[in-house]
């Protein structure tokens, strides 16, 4: 009968994760997918001048879980999937009103806060040597207040009216004519602001080199500019499903009806 080893090996700590992530420092993961920044700014972690600790470190002396924040880690990385979008001409309008207010409005209010705060931080830190970013952060100031007014009309008057559209439409009655006559008027505002909005994020894109960091940029520079391009990408989305799809479904569906005084 083979003995039992002489020195068994103590318990293992049930705390201690045992994956390549746990022991790769703040600062790396960062620097790899600047996605992740938005995690440790979420749980009080400091990825840039504190950076060069290890996630388990941070983690046992924050008093965090470890696979909670694992798990967020992974899920923020995690690609969208664009597939969703291939039918989307095809989905009722009221889904399609939705859709655009559940996915991107609510990136586009989750995302102000920490961008405004980095490039007026940046700005703050980096404009004596980089002015370029004081010109950012003010265009994306802009950018937020625009936005934010923006989607208030879409789903407080708009959106709201293009759903109505729909139901009456389907049940065969006559809509009522809004105080803003056709729906093509609100449309068209709408429209001129995506221009607005699209100008002054092509102006920081211009501004920022394609989003590309100087070399001596730190985390929350870098960070900066991976998200203020990740920004102009999903308006693009949001846009696109406005403007090409939602808007002028609208249109015509508002044409098909006689509406009444």
């Amino acid at each position: 009968m083979q003995g039992l080893p002489l020195h068994p090996a103590p318990p293992a700590d049930p705390y201690v994760p045992t994956d390549d992530l746990a022991h790769r420092t703040v600062a790396d993961l960062v620097a790899e997918d600047y996605r992740r920044a938005e995690v440790f700014k979420k749980n009080g972690i400091d990825f840039c001048c504190g950076g060069g600790r290890s996630v388990e470190a941070v983690c046992r002396k924050k008093g965090l879980d470890y696979d909670v924040i694992a798990q967020a880690l992974e899920d923020v990385t995690r690609e969208k999937d664009a597939s969703q979008l291939t039918d989307a001409k095809s989905w009722d309008l009221s889904f399609l009103a939705d859709y655009i207010v559940n996915i991107h409005h609510r990136y586009v209010r989750e995302n102000i806060p920490l961008l405004s705060e980095f490039t007026a931080k940046v700005a703050r830190v980096h404009g004596h040597a980089n002015p370029e970013v004081i010109e950012i952060a003010d265009r994306f100031a802009k950018v937020a207040s625009e936005m934010t007014q923006h989607m208030m009309k879409e789903e407080g008057i708009l959106f709201p009216y293009i759903k109505r559209l729909e139901r009456t439409n389907r049940s065969g009655q006559s809509s009522q004519t809004p105080p803003f006559g056709t729906v093509k008027n609100p449309i068209r505002m709408m429209e001129h602001e995506h221009d607005q909005v699209g100008t002054l994020m092509h102006e920081i894109h211009a501004l920022s080199s394609d989003y590309t960091p100087p070399e001596h940029a730190c985390n929350t520079y870098r960070v900066a500019y991976f998200k203020l391009n990740e920004f102009e990408q999903d308006l693009h989305t949001h846009i696109h499903l406005e403007n090409n799809i939602l808007f002028p479904r609208a249109v015509a569906l508002e044409g098909e009806e006689p509406s009444t005084a």
